[in-house]
């Protein structure tokens, strides 16, 4: 599945895709259930894409049930296009944990050691914004740059997991652009990471969650970034130094990975700052964001 967060008739809904078309849950779920000749308990299903992930694999199953009824070629009014409707970043999370120097040519470019470890900053839920978006530069902001990353999205409570099991708590899989202003980052004798990386709007996301049954195995997924139509990044999860299974079994001894809750799982090489000359963004750039299998993520700089 694909699942996203939109913005219709001035309500926001929790969604699926099909193709070029965009189906709102609780409708379809009613249609499918009334069609079975079923209790209409469509309303019970959450409308807030943290909560259907909270509600576990019932809720999800259930999700599955409206879109499989809405992928009917008679139920095309439950499809609305793609195009009539605003997507919005597909949720809130509770917390984002993002990592830093986790490809091996991108740790190259920065410079210094291999991280033994996984390097762990944070970005609030108010650097969220979703697909489409204008992201405003602050004008203290001094050498803004892109990141493109693949975002794991927890689906079941981690603690204390083995790397064995982690994929088990993943819900699905986003693209994200971890934003950072590189002079907050490097130009301050005391580095501020989270600062830097957790301005208001420093963190698109979207345009859905794929599903893992939609995405496969996180192994073998390529990520490109283009600037302006310029391709700028290009890489692979291959390269991960930490893979994502890694990376939340190292989380989940720390804290308590919740549903909702994304991991930034890092960025390949090709960022602004370590260009000769860096390059860094301006207002009226244009980003395109791509992860393999699980989608597209466009927006630009205000």
């Amino acid at each position: 599945m694909r699942l996203v967060t939109f913005r219709a008739e001035g309500a926001e809904q929790v969604g699926g895709v099909i193709g070029d078309a965009v189906v709102p849950l609780r409708p379809a779920l009613a249609a499918a259930q009334a069609a079975a000749g079923e209790p209409d308990t469509a309303a019970t299903l959450p409308a807030d894409m943290a909560a259907l992930l909270a509600a576990g694999e019932a809720a999800l199953v259930a999700a599955a049930r409206a879109l499989a009824f809405a992928a009917r070629p008679e139920s095309t009014a439950l499809r609305r296009p793609l195009a009539a409707v605003e997507l919005l970043a597909p949720l809130r999370p509770g917390k984002i944990l993002g990592v830093g120097r986790n490809y091996r040519d991108h740790a190259q470019e920065v410079g210094g050691p291999r991280p033994e470890a996984p390097r762990i900053f944070l970005k609030p839920a108010s650097s969220v914004c979703g697909p489409g978006s204008v992201v405003r530069l602050p004008p203290a902001v001094a050498k803004p740059d892109w990141e493109v990353e693949l975002g794991v999205v927890i689906g079941r409570p981690a603690w204390q997991v083995s790397e064995s099991h982690a994929l088990d708590h993943v819900a699905g899989y986003t693209v994200l652009n971890d934003l950072t202003d590189r002079a907050l980052q490097f130009d301050h004798p005391l580095p501020m990471t989270s600062f830097a990386k957790g301005l208001d709007g420093f963190c698109p996301m979207g345009p859905w969650i794929a599903t893992p049954e939609e995405v496969g195995e996180p192994w073998r997924l390529g990520l490109r970034c283009w600037l302006n139509g310029e391709m700028v990044q290009e890489g692979n999860t291959q390269e991960m130094i930490h893979s994502v299974a890694a990376l939340i079994a190292h989380l989940s001894r720390y804290l308590v990975l919740q549903p909702g809750d994304v991991i930034a799982t890092g960025t390949p090489a090709g960022v602004g700052h370590f260009r000769k000359p860096p390059r860094y963004l301006k207002p009226g750039d244009r980003l395109r964001l791509e992860v393999e299998r699980v989608g597209v993520l466009e927006h630009s700089i205000g």
